[in-house]
């Protein structure tokens, strides 16, 4: 288990003030380094006061701070000594490597319980259109779900460009019939996506988000979210487990779709019959 599945396990159930999640959220986003964050820094970056850092050790069921954030170093030292972190012979880019690893294992943790994956499955297969947005960082993660869908999915839908366009084409999809939108959600998390979301729960739509965090602030407007960390290593995030989260999410869909097989089989042939690949 690393850090950030230990740090989300840790809040998890718990009943949390806006400010109280506004911490917990920071500490996820600070990886490895919320360890050695003092109250007084931890309360700059959440934007909130001391004293409200100290009652939210108290309110997960600490002393104070400062047991929790020895409770914070426990679990980044046991998952980095999982991985091999603490090898000062590897390079910042296999540490990026080693640290989306980690992001996997955290992916493995949470697809231990069907049921979620399962009920995302149904909820995707049985929406006709099928809309699928993701602006900005999120983009590419629709568009490749939403390649792959079409092809065992009668009618998806892309939406990865934002604007005033955006809300017609939600509005656009729920008259068509449309009863679930799939969501990709990565920071920086884009105002219009939050826009775009609250228009789809407003209009009907079952919203299914992949997002970087329990703590996103996607998370209030998701029926049903499958947190899939990102690696923050690196100049710009890594996003292995979120890409690899949307193909499980594909499989659950595909194996709940009706003629999904017969569909497939159909694209082979055609793509056969017209030469569109070498091999």
């Amino acid at each position: 288990m690393n850090a950030e599945e230990g740090l989300q396990r840790l809040f998890e159930g718990q009943r949390l003030t806006p400010a109280q999640r506004r911490i917990a959220h920071c500490l996820v986003q600070q990886g490895g380094r919320a360890g050695s964050l003092s109250s007084v820094e931890l309360a700059e970056l959440a934007g909130v006061s001391q004293p409200s850092v100290t009652r939210f050790a108290i309110a997960l069921g600490f002393e104070g701070y400062p047991e929790l954030r020895r409770h914070v170093r426990d679990l980044g030292s046991a998952g980095s000594a999982s991985l091999g972190v603490g090898d000062a012979a590897l390079s910042e880019a296999q540490r990026a490597v080693l640290g989306e690893v980690a992001n996997l294992q955290g992916l493995v943790a949470l697809l231990a319980d069907p049921e979620p994956l399962a009920k995302a499955g149904r909820l995707l297969a049985g929406s006709r259109p099928l809309p699928v947005l993701g602006l900005r960082a999120g983009a590419a993660h629709a568009a490749g779900f939403a390649f792959f869908a079409a092809k065992a999915h009668p009618d998806v839908r892309l939406l990865d460009e934002g604007g005033s366009l955006l809300g017609d084409r939600i509005e656009q999809a729920v008259a068509a019939g449309a009863g679930a939108l799939l969501c990709f959600a990565l920071p920086r998390y884009p105002a219009e996506l939050l826009d775009a979301l609250t228009l789809a729960r407003k209009a009907g739509l079952t919203v299914i988000t992949v997002a970087d965090s329990v703590f996103a602030p996607v998370a209030r407007l998701s029926d049903v979210l499958f947190p899939a960390a990102v690696g923050t290593r690196l100049v710009f995030d890594t996003a292995c487990a979120p890409m690899m989260l949307g193909r499980v999410l594909l499989q659950a869909m595909v194996d709940e779709l009706p003629g999904a097989e017969a569909r497939l089989e159909a694209f082979e042939s055609s793509a056969a019959a017209r030469g569109l690949f070498t091999d």
